[in-house]
């Protein structure tokens, strides 16, 4: 909007000059005020006087609306009224044949009749130029009159208005967009600088108007959700852009085949994101553009894909019976739907995918809780997708009881703590006692905190189940303090006895030893002395 302001009454600033034009016999006319400065449509008397003694005329020429006011031998006082802009009024005087001139100069001005911002873009992009337009109407003179251009109170940028009072008059300015615009106020103001004429500076204020800046980033707003959507199955679909400004204003949401699923947004201070959970079903086409569409001003940023719908089912995996009896035979077969071929059954050899495979087992012990695995695949959209079950085998059999599970021969110390591992397995889990031969009297299975003398002897432990039953001899020694001491008194003299034996024999050993040395000496001095009496040849 244009903004006005009432015209204040101003003082008449007047220069009284006289000018002097030569004639006849020294005749002049003469003009005050020589100049004049006064607000629009106002008003000035105007003397024209002149030396002239004979035959004299004299006017006063001027656009503007005069009245005679007082008149005089050689001169006359004129009022003039409704100055509207401008111009030079003369005094003209006819001194008989002579004829003579004076002109003054009357500068009007006025405050603007109107100044005003013109509108802002709705939106200005961050880093670009903006160009602002103040319109001002009216305000002279134009040379004092100049237009600035403010955001708040700060002056940008200061400009003079030019051309004639008459015409509107246009002032163009140029800023570079910012973050820190948005939501700024701009506004133009005309000052109009009479203070050189000992007025004031007179100022006049449009409307300010708020301008409303964006940035986008150079990206495009980023997809996160797979290509392919299982039917039956709920997906996540979610789409995110950073970088903008301001992200609060910005709209961002996703578009699958052409519909816009439920969603959630989410604004922070510089990115948006959309989040929408969808529930695949038959009904959906095999194939779903996917849009993620992101507005902010009047910009449109959007990210497009292609989803592909499939229906795969896991294979059926079944066997014939899952518990069975140790040597009953059991049939795994592996069935795959919807196009799917099984590539993998745990128990067959590797070979190409077909839609059913299955084979036959004998049940064994070893194959109690077996694991069967079957993976059946299909390709989707150039991808293979797998999908995968697995059964346990139970196996019925009789009790295990070897050496590994438990010991044939035991020794333990009397009154020691001594744990008696003795365990059998098969399934169902068997039961198991260990009693001894000679009166049936039970041995414990596990911890026994004190060996006493009297378990001593020969057990018969029994493992047994529904599905049979198996038993093993344990042979416990009991060592006693009694039998201790004997053993003593035994291993004593034996020991002296070793130790005499070795004794003598080490002596008869050093004696015969001896006996060959001297021997052997006494052989050699009696060879010296035969080859002492030898004869000469």
């Amino acid at each position: 909007m244009a903004s006005t302001r009432a015209k204040p009454t101003l003082p008449l600033l007047l220069a009284l000059v006289t000018v002097v034009i030569p004639g006849p016999g020294d005749a002049q006319v003469s003009i005050h005020p020589r100049e004049a400065f006064l607000p629009q449509g106002g008003s000035v008397q105007v003397n024209c006087s002149s030396s002239c003694k004979e035959d004299l005329s004299l006017g006063l020429e001027t656009q503007w609306l005069k009245d005679e006011l007082e008149s005089g031998p050689n001169w006359k006082l004129f009022e003039l009224s409704e100055i509207g802009e401008d111009s030079s009024p003369l005094c003209f005087e006819n001194c008989g044949t002579v004829q003579s001139s004076a002109s003054a100069t009357i500068t009007v001005y006025s405050f603007p009749e109107s100044v005003e911002l013109r509108p802002l873009p709705a939106w200005q992009q961050v880093g670009k130029d903006l160009t602002l337009r103040c319109h001002v109407d009216g305000g002279a003179p134009r040379t004092q009159l100049s237009a600035v251009l403010l955001r708040g109170e700060e002056i940008l940028s200061r400009q003079p208005v030019g051309g004639h009072p008459k015409d509107p008059k246009e002032i163009t300015f140029t800023v570079l967009a910012s973050r820190g615009d948005h939501g700024a106020n701009f506004s133009c103001r005309t000052e109009l600088d009479l203070r050189p004429q000992g007025l004031a500076l007179f100022s006049n204020v449009s409307e300010a108007r708020s301008l409303r800046t964006f940035d986008l980033p150079a990206t495009i707003p980023k997809l996160d959700t797979p290509d392919l959507l299982e039917v039956g199955t709920q997906q996540k679909l979610f789409c995110s852009l950073e970088g903008l400004f301001p992200a609060s204003e910005a709209r961002i949401y996703l578009e699958l085949g052409g519909q816009i699923p439920t969603q959630e947004s989410t604004n922070s201070s510089d990115s948006v994101s959309a989040t929408a959970l969808v529930e695949v079903t038959e009904e959906f086409d095999r194939t779903l553009p996917l849009r993620c569409v992101l507005e902010l001003a009047d910009q449109i940023l959007e990210t497009q894909r292609t989803l592909t719908v499939y229906n795969f089912s896991a294979p059926v995996l079944t066997l014939s019976q899952l518990e069975v009896s140790e040597g009953s035979q059991v049939t795994v077969k592996c069935e795959a739907h919807s196009g799917s071929k099984v590539v993998l059954l745990s128990g067959v050899e590797p070979r190409p995918p077909t839609p059913q495979v299955q084979f036959t087992l004998n049940a064994s012990s070893e194959d109690h809780k077996r694991s069967f695995f079957c993976s059946a695949a299909l390709e989707v959209a150039g991808k293979f997708l797998f999908k995968n079950q697995t059964l346990e085998l139970h196996v019925l059999y009789g009790p295990r009881l070897d050496e590994t599970d438990c010991l044939g021969n035991w020794t333990w110390q009397e009154g020691s703590q001594q744990t008696l591992k003795c365990q059998a397995w098969g399934n169902p889990s068997p039961k198991m006692t260990c009693r001894r031969k000679a009166d049936g009297a039970l041995l414990p299975i596990g911890v026994v905190k004190s060996v006493k003398q009297e378990m001593n002897g020969t057990y018969v432990c029994h493992a047994f189940s529904s599905h049979g039953n198996v038993t093993r001899n344990v042979y416990l020694t009991v060592l006693y303090h009694s039998q201790n001491n004997w053993t003593i008194i035994i291993l004593v003299p034996v020991l002296l006895v070793i130790v005499g034996l070795v004794m003598a024999a080490s002596y008869v050993y050093n004696r015969q030893r001896k006996i060959r040395i001297y021997k052997l000496q006494k052989a050699q001095e009696e060879a010296i002395k035969l080859k002492g009496q030898a004869p000469p040849p």
